[in-house]
């Protein structure tokens, strides 16, 4: 559906993109993230056909966006992050207008334009002028824009910004009904709902793709130190004082939510461990804690949330071999 090859946009000799390659198929909802200066908005707008490509080249639905320019944008909705609204029209002409833009045949625009208001809860204020919407009403116009002539291929830069949480949910669980026969890119800075939406997820940092996979797979490939909760039965200063004392155990505490009992354990408590990036201390930590008479109840991996891969993959001043 979206094919990437060789990529790059040079600005005299700064690089805002450099040499992206990716596929992104049918169907696919996909997070593409990356910090601000990062050339994600300049690989959106290179897809989209508003700007043009130093090097490499991009396919969207089997057309050359240099080639065929025309034909990519018919298959293509952009909401950019700031979406381009006519204020002084209402919701419903500027529709309209959009609809001729996109050469929709009038035969087809008036039930089209109907349905589209009707999937973005715009219909109430067909009537209003778009400059007397709230924020994320004309959010929500930008998005109904993006999907009239019902492209194959939907680019979404921040459609949530400027709704409440009801909204976000409702946009949310919108995009999700889109990606069942679309393609999704979707840009944003909001990251849990990179992990409430997409099946993918692209990291760019210097122009460069500095990770790729599904949101579920990130953690096990970019995490640091090795990060745990055990419940352990025994006094917490023992306890505690044998962790610490296991090679690799950088460092050990109760949880919060740790309380003596939880669960019918009797003197039980949750622990949150933290050790060297390499060695696996269970096994020596498990021996230790029976020496001492505290058994382990339960231990569990604690992967690491989005927000912390990102931090880690965009703060490095160069990027690690994982990031080729």
């Amino acid at each position: 559906m979206i094919e990437i090859e060789h990529l790059s946009k040079h600005y005299g000799k700064i690089k805002a993109v450099d040499d992206i390659s990716l596929k992104i198929g049918k169907g696919e909802i996909v997070g593409f993230l990356g910090p601000n200066g990062a050339g994600k908005t300049t690989t959106m707008n290179i897809l989209t056909g508003y700007l043009s490509s130093t090097e490499g080249r991009v396919r969207v639905c089997g057309y050359d966006v240099m080639d065929r320019p025309l034909e990519v944008k018919r298959r293509i909705g952009y909401l950019p992050e700031t979406p381009p609204i006519y204020r002084d029209m209402t919701v419903e002409d500027y529709l309209r207008f959009v609809s001729e833009l996109k050469k929709v045949p009038r035969n087809k625009a008036r039930a089209q334009i109907g349905d589209i208001m009707e999937l973005v809860r715009i219909t109430d204020h067909r009537k209003r002028l778009i400059n007397n919407l709230s924020k994320g009403y004309r959010q929500r116009v930008g998005l109904a824009q993006s999907l009239v002539g019902n492209p194959e291929v939907l680019v979404l830069d921040e459609p949530t910004v400027g709704m409440d949480p009801i909204q976000i949910i409702e946009i949310r669980k919108l995009i999700r009904e889109l990606g069942k026969d679309r393609t999704i890119i979707l840009s944003t800075h909001i990251l849990p709902e990179v992990s409430a939406v997409c099946e993918r997820i692209i990291i760019i940092h210097k122009g460069r793709i500095a990770a790729e996979d599904k949101p579920a797979n990130l953690s096990g490939g970019y995490r640091g130190a090795g990060r745990f909760v055990a419940r352990i039965e025994g006094p917490a200063e023992s306890v505690l004082r044998t962790v610490k004392s296991v090679g690799g155990v950088k460092s050990a505490e109760p949880t919060p939510a740790g309380a003596v009992g939880a669960g019918g354990d009797g003197d039980a408590r949750d622990y949150a461990l933290e050790t060297e990036k390499d060695p696996d201390v269970r096994r020596r930590m498990f021996y230790a804690l029976a020496k001492e008479g505290h058994p382990i109840l339960e231990l569990r991996v604690v992967d690491l949330s989005l927000e912390e891969i990102f931090l880690q993959l965009t703060t490095k001043e160069t990027l690690g071999k994982e990031a080729v």
